[in-house]
């Protein structure tokens, strides 16, 4: 495992020194920029005793291999990665949970997007498989705008365990499908529910699928066959918000 990683991006920067300001080792700043969120971060950096350098624009674009940094990039302990435990941890805090499985997205940039909708969305805890998707890299942070550290990003070892687990705990699991006779409006989602997304471009696996309790679909009325899985995430988390709240 890394000792160290690369943060970048203000919501990322103060997220992390808001949550967990003992992770940061250093800050590298833009020097010359002059920006109030930039002046809140370098100051509580300071309160938290961590060094504080300010850099050319070369220094910070080497450290993040070309991503956008938005001025201010940080050398940080690397996250504790959440697994199992902390999922049952989730489930026996809410009598209802509300949860996102991501079956094999690799795009760090989806990942974040979820992330970031999730947690606008209430969702409790967002699941992946260790193998075959992204994990919470510092792009993920940044795309998230805070909201990695405050939806816990649980990585399992095998998912269709877990799926099966959150059956047992009285979940119910509904995958999202082209093939699906049901829109996702025609489906009671009140309950404890589980939304399982799939990969970009291949969708769920086949295991995954078979351990759904149901699979629905959004109309697709124009020329594209399926839309990017982020954005769908937005769509099918936004109807569980409206009915629950209904």
């Amino acid at each position: 495992m890394a000792q160290q990683e690369w943060l970048y991006g203000l919501h990322a920067m103060q997220s992390v020194l808001e949550n967990e300001p003992e992770r940061v080792l250093e800050v590298l700043v833009l020097k010359g920029r002059d920006d109030e969120r930039l002046k809140n971060i370098i100051n509580q950096a300071r309160r938290f005793g961590i060094s504080v350098q300010f850099c050319q624009r070369k220094v910070l674009d080497d450290k993040v291999s070309g991503e956008q940094h938005q001025g201010v990039v940080a050398r940080a302990k690397p996250a504790r990665v959440l697994d199992e435990a902390d999922l049952d941890a989730v489930l026996n805090k809410q009598s209802e949970p509300f949860l996102l499985v991501l079956d094999g997205v690799t795009d760090p940039h989806n990942i974040g997007a979820c992330l970031r909708t999730a947690d606008a969305a209430g969702v409790h805890a967002v699941i992946v498989p260790k193998d075959k998707s992204a994990g919470l890299t510092a792009t993920a942070r940044k795309v998230a705008c805070g909201a990695a550290e405050s939806v816990p990003l649980i990585q399992v070892t095998n998912l269709s365990r877990t799926l099966k687990h959150l059956q047992d705990k009285g979940v119910w699991v509904i995958g999202t499908a082209g093939e699906a006779e049901q829109l996702i409006y025609q489906v009671d989602l009140k309950g404890p529910t589980a939304l399982v997304m799939g990969a970009e471009g291949k969708g769920m696996r086949r295991l995954t699928r078979e351990h759904c309790d149901q699979l629905v679909k959004l109309p697709m009325a124009g020329a594209v066959s399926s839309l990017n899985v982020s954005v769908a995430t937005g769509v099918c988390l936004y109807e569980i918000v409206r009915q629950r709240q209904g």
